[in-house]
């Protein structure tokens, strides 16, 4: 564990305050104030035009902030230019010049700032050992594959030791294995050399496997900052709840329940079987019968969609569900587990009235 997550050093290597960030009348990035850990990797997460990659694009200097403060290591960097910041970006192309053979690309930018060329070779030698990339250092972009693209695209963002990299959704054009691949890569290469790293992805599992710290994003704004397991245990708000966990939370409402409250149970803690006069007499757990609308085999678990009086709720089982469509079952969870949430603006609630339902609602519907 890093000193900043074990709390005995914090500092920021990145600050946003308030950022804001329009395109004609089109709000980006909507009032985002967040601390980026120096050291660690930050996902910036969230569905299509949330403002995860125009807060990259501010971080990077290749938009300027409408209103706002960006520090870098606790300087002001909105008048800085790119190449003063002290970050290198790795985008969702490879963007590499098809001409050059694999050691021209990742030596480029050294070539540019004219860096000598014994210091040049000393570092390209270091970061294609870092990537494992030493057999391919001749060969031209075109006879690699994607994921050989992307260690160089990578190789060539370290090579100048900056202290803070960019990444823009940069596994997106890999196939499944690939993109499991690089993400242990990618991390492992993070913590080795300590790197401050900034990711975007929509992909859950990329954040969740690779981030200390997971920004959620929605509609411009931060809709939940924390650790991994923090974001999914003790979601702020119902998005996040949705959002975070495949499959995602139930959320529902049943006749009896307050107005503009909403019940959320995670799918592992729902339990599906046939009725039985033992479990139906059991007034410490929730219980709701069924049909089975579907089950999904997945190996190692099974996915299994009843439709309740007050829609569907969704179970994850372990191995295979031995059940029927249109079967009979009786879905049933622990109250305490439930979280609530308010129907009009999502919240999470925890006052006393919410512990309270909690306690009542044990008695479920039969």
């Amino acid at each position: 564990m890093s000193l900043v997550r074990a709390g005995i050093f914090r500092v920021s290597a990145i600050s946003l305050i308030n950022i804001r960030k329009s395109y004609g009348n089109s709000v980006a990035v909507d009032g985002v104030s967040l601390e980026l850990p120096r050291g660690e990797l930050t996902v910036l997460l969230g569905p299509s035009g949330c403002g995860k990659s125009t807060c990259l694009r501010l971080i990077a200097g290749l938009d300027r902030p409408d209103s706002g403060q960006i520090l870098v290591d606790g300087t002001d960097a909105r008048n800085l230019e790119p190449a003063q910041r002290g970050v290198a970006m790795v985008f969702q192309s490879y963007a590499l010049f098809p001409h050059m053979n694999v050691a021209e690309n990742i030596i480029f930018g050294l070539k540019v700032r004219k860096v000598p060329k014994a210091d040049r070779d000393r570092r390209l030698a270091r970061v294609a050992e870092l990537v494992n990339l030493e057999a391919y250092l001749g060969r031209r972009p075109s006879q690699l594959s994607g994921g050989q693209r992307q260690r160089v695209a990578l190789a060539r963002a370290i090579i100048g030791d900056p202290q803070i990299c960019l990444m823009d959704e940069p596994l997106s054009n890999l196939d499944a294995q690939l993109r499991h691949e690089m993400r242990l890569e990618i991390r492992a290469l993070q913590q080795r050399l300590g790197m401050t790293m900034v990711y975007v992805t929509h992909d859950q599992v990329e954040a969740m496997t690779m981030a200390d710290q997971i920004v959620l994003m929605r509609n411009g704004r931060v809709e939940q900052a924390d650790h991994p397991a923090a974001l999914y245990a003790n979601p702020t708000t119902s998005f996040v709840g949705r959002f975070i966990g495949f499959p995602p939370m139930n959320l529902f409402r049943v006749d009896g329940d307050p107005p503009s409250r909403i019940r959320g149970i995670r799918p592992e803690n729902v339990r599906v079987e046939r009725p039985s006069a033992a479990a139906m007499n059991n007034v410490q757990e929730a219980r709701f019968l069924g049909a089975v609308e579907s089950v999904e085999y997945l190996g190692a678990d099974s996915l299994v969609t009843l439709i309740c009086a007050f829609g569907k709720i969704v179970s994850r089982c372990v191995s295979q569900a031995p059940f029927q469509r249109n079967e009979e079952l009786m879905a049933t969870w622990d109250p305490k587990l439930e979280l609530h949430f308010d129907e009009t603006t999502g919240r999470r609630l925890e006052d006393a009235e919410t512990v309270a339902f909690k306690t009542k609602s044990a008695v479920g519907v039969r």
